[in-house]
């Protein structure tokens, strides 16, 4: 009999490999040129991308990145490796490697790692937990174009999301519970995903019933009440409807409305990044103080937490 040898492919976005304006440009390019990204007409969107956004963008951009850039490198990307490592340690038979959808190391590189090693059963983890064609679509797609120039292709098992997985769930409540210990129970807790395009959901994206279903299943889990709980979406990009209640706005209101103490947590995101550590830690705590609120906590992303790397043994146990 045949006995498979199964790799584990870790999969998140990427990241500019320095917080300068040109390493920025090059990522934004590729990044903003996926059609599952961005569906305008390529000859609308090119001279838009190419002559306005990125000119104006990476600069700005850059700055942020500065922010929150660490000694090891990009934040996403320092997250990315310690759960690559930490995974591969509870896996010592199974080659556990990390690719991004845009930037380095590339989906390709881990591919060609994988089937190097004699992979011949792949596991494919995209690290969002809750699917949307922004993101695990893009993922499904690049793999798809690696392995169309392969004479052997392995067998491949794609985990679409784990929106309501016990262990992912459980890890998100234990967080919560931590902050709570450490900075008092907030008057409400909001929970920040990254938005898409409201079309895309009318188009058959089921992502904003995702994070609904993870929202559920999390409030369930810490056992509060649900008017304690609110949930948001943040990261809009260009001028047409996202999903909402955008979460910058939410927060203003809240500020004004008198609600003192908040914490905010961000269940989309697998590892901690510009958009968490910037973008919620820094601009919006920001807008919350300003409107009137007094205490602000940003619970952080899972990153390399045990629990998170015991939910992804756990999660690709039944494809090994």
């Amino acid at each position: 009999m045949h006995h498979k040898k199964p790799g584990i492919l870790l999969v998140n976005l990427g990241t500019p490999d320095a917080p300068t304006s040109e390493a920025i440009k090059r990522y934004l390019k590729q990044f903003l040129s996926d059609k599952r990204v961005v569906d305008t007409p390529r000859l609308l969107w090119w001279p838009l991308l190419r002559g306005v956004i990125l000119p104006i963008r990476a600069p700005r951009v850059a700055k942020l990145y500065a922010s929150v850039w660490m000694e090891e490198g990009s934040p996403l990307m320092v997250y990315s490796r310690r759960q690559q490592q930490a995974l591969a340690a509870r896996l010592p038979d199974v080659p556990v490697v990390l690719g991004m959808s845009y930037g380095t190391p590339s989906l390709q590189s881990a591919v060609d790692e994988l089937l190097a090693q004699g992979v011949d059963q792949l596991i494919v983890l995209p690290l969002y937990p809750q699917y949307s064609c922004s993101t695990v679509a893009a993922v499904w797609d690049e793999l798809a174009r690696i392995l169309a120039t392969k004479r052997a292709i392995p067998s491949v098992s794609f985990i679409r999301d784990y929106a309501t997985d016990h262990g992912y769930i459980e890890a998100l409540a234990a967080s919560a519970r931590a902050s709570f210990e450490r900075h008092g129970e907030p008057e409400l807790l909001l929970l920040s995903y990254h938005g898409i395009p409201q079309r895309y959901a009318h188009e058959g994206d089921d992502y904003p019933q995702r994070c609904r279903d993870t929202t559920r299943e999390l409030v369930s889990a810490l056992g509060i009440s649900p008017d304690k709980v609110m949930m948001t979406f943040q990261s809009r990009f260009g001028r047409e409807p996202w999903l909402t209640p955008y979460t910058d706005e939410t927060l203003k209101m809240l500020g004004e409305k008198g609600v003192k103490h908040i914490q905010v947590m961000c269940p989309g995101f697998s590892a901690d990044c510009l958009e968490t550590l910037e973008e919620i830690a820094v601009q919006n705590r920001e807008l919350f103080l300003e409107a009137g609120g007094q205490k602000y906590e940003y619970i952080p992303a899972l990153n390399d937490d045990a629990a998170h790397i015991e939910m992804m043994v756990n999660l690709t146990a039944s494809y090994r």
